[in-house]
């Protein structure tokens, strides 16, 4: 593929064309204009990020160190802010998808995503049902404990995790771009309300706050930080950032501000739920002397603990945020990774840019959403596969120091103007970020293979 791509006339939500002259002016006027409806990519980007593991890394570090890693909380979101800008630049500048841009720099980058894309959505499909299921599967023991005794925990979890996934694949499949970013948004509300709301219960310690958000590592501690970093937000969907912003409408360097933007709230926003998540494990269980294991039943103990301490309602609500974060992580991941999927097929069977078959609810879109939904569900009832176990993990390990990697040869490359290239301070910065990608995926590879 040349470095000269012809890229399709677009238009912004406005119907302005956005190659023209003045697109701009039209991006900066609806930053200020209408800045509170800007926020919506980024926002389902972050969101879809967030999910139970990741609130799980995060509870671990509180409850065994205190606030003393919040400043890896912090550093985790910097990270992506970096990251997710890259990738909206790189779209938005080159008129390329991520895909395509991977593809100009060989086929060996084809040779890595085809595997990866079908292995993850396999086993992440099983993943995410279930993990959406446990809170549900805590609700019916709270308020219908005659049902899980008819049909036996197991049984129950299976049947709503299957429930959950197929909600996910009606609401993908159906659903417009604007419906989904919505239903995401909402799911956020839910999420902040609930667990921000809880955390300011627990009065946290604003002097022991602050003192964490200086960078020291304590004894026994770097895999909870590279963990509580890597984990703010961050999924091969920081990689789908490019195609909702083409969702959305945003298609040309006029929304370069506007996609800045929204990036930067929306992930500030996710730090403030994720420190939240810190504050309910430092005050609620490192006070206590308790620690939890990296596991999603460590959220249902602290739900348990919030209704002990709290009352049954802030146990509840608890749970109803758990839920949130996870649904909404399976919702994001239906949608953007099907978009991926849809490209990176497009892209291989030389389709045009604009070919229907290439966004949402087109024909190889909806090949990858069924893939997630149905196939998964036989890991309910089977052990995960030892052998696809191991792939996910190798693989899933590799993307991330992958992706920060080729965003630092494409974003130097001819395929984006000079002006949006990488100055030498982005290059410095994104050249860290890789670097600590790299560290956290051979550890993560490390464990993978040892524990497996």
């Amino acid at each position: 593929m040349s470095d000269e791509q012809p890229r399709p006339a677009a238009h912004d939500p406005y119907g302005v064309p956005t190659d023209a002259p003045d697109a701009v002016a039209t991006g900066e006027q609806q930053v200020s204009i209408r800045r509170w409806r800007i926020i919506g990519p980024g926002l389902v980007v972050a969101a879809t990020g967030v999910g139970a593991a990741d609130l799980v890394a995060t509870l671990a570090a509180g409850s065994r160190y205190g606030y003393a890693l919040l400043w890896a909380v912090i550093a985790g979101v910097i990270m992506k802010i970096i990251l997710v800008e890259g990738a909206g630049r790189f779209s938005l500048a080159s008129g390329l998808t991520i895909f395509q841009g991977w593809r100009s720099l060989g086929r060996w980058t084809t040779w890595y995503f085809a595997p990866y894309i079908v292995i993850w959505g396999f086993v992440y499909g099983a993943s995410a049902m279930t993990s959406s299921a446990l809170p549900v599967v805590e609700l019916f023991k709270k308020y219908a404990p005659g049902v899980l005794e008819s049909l036996g925990e197991d049984a129950l979890r299976n049947i709503i995790a299957a429930v959950t996934g197929i909600l996910g694949f009606l609401m993908v499949w159906f659903g417009r771009y604007q419906t989904f970013e919505k239903v995401v948004g909402t799911l956020v509300l839910l999420m902040m309300v609930t667990v921000v709301g809880i955390s300011l219960f627990a009065v946290p310690n604003l002097g022991e706050a602050v003192a964490g958000l200086v960078p020291r590592i304590p004894d026994g501690g770097m895999v909870y930080v590279l963990s509580v970093a890597g984990g703010v937000g961050g999924t091969i969907t920081l990689a789908a950032y490019g195609y909702w912003l083409r969702e959305k409408g945003w298609a040309a360097p006029g929304w370069m501000k506007v996609m800045r933007l929204d990036n930067a709230v929306a992930y500030i926003i996710t730090g403030v739920f994720v420190i939240a998540t810190m504050i309910m494990g430092v005050e609620l269980l490192y006070r206590a002397g308790l620690t939890v294991e990296s596991s999603d039943s460590s959220l249902l103990n602290l739900a348990g603990i919030l209704q002990d301490e709290y009352g049954t309602f802030i146990g509840t609500a608890f749970l109803v945020g758990f839920w949130a974060a996870a649904f909404s992580s399976l919702v994001g991941v239906w949608n953007g990774v099907s978009l991926m999927f849809a490209d990176f097929l497009g892209t291989t069977r030389k389709l045009p840019a604009d070919h229907p078959d290439l966004r949402t609810g087109g024909k190889y879109f909806k090949w990858y959403v069924l893939w997630l939904t149905f196939p998964p569900m036989l890991l309910f009832f089977l052990n995960e596969p030892t052998g696809v176990t191991i792939a996910y993990g190798v693989l899933g390990a590799l993307f991330m120091p992958f992706l920060a990697l080729t965003l630092l040869g494409l974003l130097n490359s001819r395929r984006v103007p000079a002006e949006w290239r990488n100055r030498w301070y982005t290059n410095v910065l994104l050249a860290i970020v890789t670097g600590l990608f790299v560290w956290l995926g051979v550890d993560n590879l490390i464990t993978t293979i040892t524990e497996s």
